[in-house]
């Protein structure tokens, strides 16, 4: 049993750090990348155009359902005036940034993962550097930069579009006036508490994007599955490790700014 923990252990560290590196290298290689402006448009693509119906779905019900639920809560006690804070403090805390890098995730980190997946099986990542192309600068610095881009903006919109959501349900379904809940929305939201929710949607999307373009990268290291099976099980990889730490993260970062 020891010694099985062990293995464990140190094949756990050996990941960790083989992870870092990656990311690193892929940070490194900002300023040899050629055409790098281009390639981090191509991923703003990926990761925010093809992303806006989920994110504009997803942020719509939550308001929708905070309000919904929020109303009933604050009824009991007479405080149906604070609903605006309570949508307005939940989804610029904690549900917007985490909510919209989960979807981001579920969508542009899958085909992500994926995508690298397939090319490492096909050898198209061993033809780059046959040819002298440094493959991270090419296939993961560009998605690394994007990440700290689309993921912040992704999140202002799924935020603001949860806001609309809260005052639908809120104003329009439950009667309450809909000044009353701007102006409970406008109390409530501080310069701190937006600095937090995109500083969490930065991180989350660094890192999301890391473990996502690691997985993929690594598919041929897979000794359990060959083929389609290890892409498949790269990216079941990337998502579920992906989704783990952006609740983990979203610990430790509230508990070092509350």
């Amino acid at each position: 049993m020891v010694r099985t923990l062990g293995r464990y252990s140190l094949s756990l560290i050996h990941g960790l750090g083989d992870f870092a590196l990656f990311t690193l290298r892929g940070l490194s290689e900002v300023r040899s990348t050629r055409k790098l402006g281009r390639r981090v448009i191509r991923a703003l693509f990926e990761q925010g155009v093809r992303c806006l119906p989920v994110i504009l779905i997803v942020g719509a019900f939550t308001g929708l359902v905070l309000g919904l639920q929020g109303y009933h809560v604050l009824n009991r006690f007479g405080s149906e005036s604070l609903l605006g804070a309570l949508v307005s403090l939940s989804l610029v805390r904690e549900l917007g940034p985490v909510l919209a890098a989960l979807m981001l995730v579920g969508q542009a980190g899958s085909a992500l993962a994926a995508e690298l997946g397939i090319q490492r099986n096909s050898e198209q990542i061993a033809a780059l550097e046959t040819m002298g192309v440094r493959s991270h600068g090419y296939l993961v610095t560009p998605r690394l930069l994007a990440s700290l881009l689309a993921y912040p903006m992704q999140t202002a919109l799924f935020v603001a579009v949860g806001l609309w959501g809260g005052w639908l349900s809120g104003s329009l379904m439950l009667g309450l006036e809909p000044s009353v809940y701007w102006s409970s929305v406008e109390r409530a939201v501080e310069p701190a508490d937006v600095r937090e929710c995109f500083l969490k949607a930065a991180v989350f999307g660094l890192m999301t994007v890391a473990v996502c373009c690691w997985c993929g990268f690594n598919t041929h290291r897979n000794r359990a599955a060959t083929g389609a099976r290890a892409v498949s099980a790269g990216t079941t990889r990337a998502v579920v490790l992906s989704c783990i730490l952006v609740l983990a993260a979203d610990y430790v970062i509230t508990s070092f700014l509350m």
